[in-house]
């Protein structure tokens, strides 16, 4: 973004951080600042002095529905029961653009939850710093937290700001694009399998009603016939045998008929059989791919609350990694560095190898000699390489994992796994089908 989508935010005193620092540096030359200013120049920015236009932002990333529906009641009239979500929200902003008694409840509100980031933040002393603690934050996916930190800090500048908005802006369009493209093919999938069900019932009916029809059609041809028979004494012997023959010809012509329409019928219900069988069990493994992903959300919302709250119970046991080193064969660099960075902090140790793409396949061998624990992405590694890697843990008898993905989720909800007792266990996890080497 060339210009801020917003109004430049100003200082309780009316002037900027800018302008308070060249007023402050312009008076050094004589008497030097007061300790009135040094002290408010350290000062974090309330919510109430940041610009109106942040407010919605902070709002609805860093306090949630639940937490917003028990405070903005006790300071307006909306009935936490039946206000819609987006009716909390718009009180919500407005109590934060007033300020009083609202905006200083939300002030608190954020500042308990995201206490521990603030502690963080407090220790970057200029911009840069500011900058690189709330980059990496974003790169870790830990936005909440950085994004009120980085708001309400004393060395955060209006271009701080106006790039922290932007990115959290971009971010929240691509989660949302994500997760409406999920739901679009879940409703299509439901949509259809409803509808193939209603064309089955459908072709049930109307081979019932053709049976039907035919049984009648039977009956009133023997009805016909015993007639005929009745009739023989006063009908010629020839005159009747035609007509019977006649009966009996258009009667076969009938069942033949309904005979050939009941094959072609019982073809399309066998096939639209199958393919509702196909669209049952596309469906299941979109459950599956969902659960799947619900467990890895998990995953990471437990790490990121422990991370956020140092009181909060561990899913994953401190020493779970100390000391254990880990072979990670395949992936991509950008997640293969932000999991080495997050066993390090655990205590542990990765052993990053790429399957062969440019490094020697027989250092898989040396690589797994003192090896606790392998693991490969299914989606990043070659059938080879996961053949090789397979009889090389044989060998040296290390316990291997495969990964869905290449990700850091993956691989914390198989941690968290095999360590804790309180994760769901995961049945049926897809596999991708595409080899690095054959396509």
């Amino acid at each position: 973004m060339h210009a801020p989508p917003f109004r430049l935010a100003r200082t309780p005193g009316g002037s900027s951080a800018e302008e308070t620092t060249l007023r402050v540096r312009a008076s050094a030359d004589c008497c030097g600042p007061s300790q009135a200013e040094l002290a408010r120049a350290r000062q974090r920015t309330r919510l109430v002095d940041l610009d109106a236009h942040l407010h919605c932002s902070i709002i609805g990333t860093c306090l949630s529905t639940h937490e917003l529906r028990k405070l903005v009641p006790k300071f307006t009239r909306l009935d936490a029961q039946r206000a819609s979500d987006l009716e909390i929200h718009h009180a919500a902003v407005e109590l934060a653009v007033e300020g009083g008694a609202g905006g200083k409840a939300l002030q608190k509100a954020l500042d308990t939850r995201y206490a521990g980031a603030v502690r963080r933040f407090a220790g970057a002393r200029d911009t840069p710093a500011v900058l690189a603690l709330w980059n990496e934050a974003l790169a870790n996916g830990d936005i909440p937290p950085a994004y009120w930190a980085v708001m309400t800090h004393p060395a955060t500048t209006m271009e701080v700001r106006q790039a922290a908005f932007g990115e959290l802006h971009m971010l929240s369009h691509l989660v949302g694009a994500a997760n409406r493209a999920d739901l679009r093919r879940l409703v299509a999938l439901e949509a259809e399998n409803a509808e193939l069900r209603a064309k089955i019932e459908r072709q049930q009916a109307r081979l019932h009603g053709m049976s039907r029809e035919r049984d009648a059609a039977r009956n009133a041809l023997d009805a016909q016939s015993a007639q005929r028979v009745a009739q023989r004494e006063t009908t010629p012997q020839h005159a009747q045998l035609e007509a019977l023959q006649e009966a009996l010809a258009a009667r076969d012509a009938r069942v033949a008929l309904h005979t050939s329409r009941r094959e072609i019928a019982e073809q399309r219900a066998n096939a639209d059989a199958a393919a509702l069988h196909t669209l049952r069990a596309q469906l299941d493994e979109a459950h599956a791919l969902i659960d799947v992903l619900r467990a890895e959300v998990h995953a990471m919302e437990q790490t990121t609350q422990a991370h956020d709250d140092p009181q909060a119970q561990r899913a994953l046991p401190d020493d779970a990694l100390k000391g254990r080193r880990i072979v990670y064969v395949g992936g991509r660099p950008g997640s293969n560095h932000a999991l080495r960075r997050w066993i390090e902090s655990a205590g542990g140790e990765l052993i990053l190898h790429d399957g062969g793409v440019e490094e020697r396949k027989g250092l898989l061998a040396a690589a797994l000699a003192n090896a606790d624990l392998a693991v490969f992405p299914v989606d990043c590694i070659d059938h080879d390489s996961m053949s090789t890697l397979k009889r090389v843990c044989e060998r040296h008898q290390v316990t291997w994992h495969p990964l869905r993905t290449a990700s850091l989720a993956s691989f914390v909800e198989l941690m968290m796994r095999l360590h804790a007792n309180a994760t769901p266990t995961l049945a049926a996890v897809p596999v991708s089908r595409f080899c690095l080497r054959h396509g």
